[in-house]
């Protein structure tokens, strides 16, 4: 019996949905039809009544639920409690990051800080929100530094981490100019236009933050998503005047500044957001409670306008 089967599991009971528990455990529904299915034959019993919509667990899948959640916490609580005694004698830093911030902000903001005191170890992950928050869930990293808007979807349960706001940052529409030195497109001028819009997929930290604030059906002028992908891409399209896309300010500053994007509307279209560090609410390493410390004690944004 595979451990990853455990949680399969209880994603499924949880979703009630066999392409959604699939999804969540990013793996294809086959696969994970497979897997459900070899852990019943494993505990022999049927544990999933596939007949109901949604999924329903039978009496044997609701006792075994109980159990597959308690093991599943304690098998990561006695992975964490190796790790930091393991980590204990040496100042090492567990970080995951979302790649826009792991490559435009974290390696100068993580510079600033450990300027202040001896860190012997640091290792990061990098992804979407969504890897990255599965991260932390599963204990592979002490701090999660991510963009956040107060309402969007998040998976980190508030009753079991917490955060503090490293920098304020704004999401803002953002074209290239066209021949006359103006914005190519324009969201206060062109009502009557259809714009294409460069966007982010919808589970990405980013497309979560753009989908919260606006829903492209009711916006005018009429947006059309003719790509999807991540910030680096989209911004290459943008700067080819493919179109637009709303991205952080923190990481445009020097197009801007040089007149290689332009913004693309009135400050009602940008959306203000903040950089945010997360960590468990539960008392983590040595080193990480030192580091957790000093970044509690610094103003949000001094000295880590990058």
């Amino acid at each position: 019996m595979e451990f990853a089967w455990l949680m399969d599991f209880v994603e499924l009971a949880k979703q009630g949905n066999f392409s959604r528990a699939a999804e969540f455990r990013n793996v294809t529904q086959p696969a994970f039809s497979r897997r459900i299915k070899l852990l019943e034959e494993w505990v022999g019993a049927t544990l999933i009544n596939r007949g109901s919509h949604p999924v329903e667990l039978t009496e044997a899948g609701r006792q075994f639920l109980d159990q597959s959640i308690d093991i599943i916490e304690r098998l990561n609580k006695a992975r964490q409690s190796a790790q930091e005694a393991e980590e204990s004698a040496k100042a090492t830093l567990r970080f995951t990051a979302t790649q826009v911030l792991s490559l435009s902000f974290f390696p100068k903001w993580l510079r600033t800080i450990t300027s202040k005191f001896r860190v012997d170890g640091i290792t990061l992950l990098s992804g979407g929100l969504e890897p990255c928050e599965y991260d932390m869930l599963q204990g592979k990293a002490q701090f999660l530094l991510c963009h956040y808007y107060e309402g969007m979807a998040f998976r980190l349960p508030p009753s079991e981490y917490t955060s503090i706001s490293i920098m304020v940052d704004q999401l803002m529409p953002v074209v290239a100019p066209g021949p006359d030195g103006q914005p190519l497109y324009h969201l206060d001028r062109d009502h009557d236009q259809t714009i294409p819009l460069l966007a982010y997929e919808k589970q990405t930290g980013l497309g979560r933050i753009f989908g919260t604030v606006f829903d492209i059906e009711q916006i005018t002028p009429k947006l059309l998503p003719v790509a999807s992908s991540h910030l680096a891409l989209l911004l290459s399209l943008v700067l080819e005047g493919r179109g637009i896309a709303w991205a952080p300010e923190s990481v445009i500053r020097t197009e801007l500044a040089q007149g290689h994007l332009l913004e693309s509307g009135g400050p009602q279209w940008s959306i203000p957001m903040e950089i945010r560090l997360f960590r468990p609410t539960e008392r983590l390493s040595p080193a990480a409670e030192i580091f957790w410390s000093h970044v509690s004690a610094i103003e949000p944004g001094e000295n880590w306008q990058v």
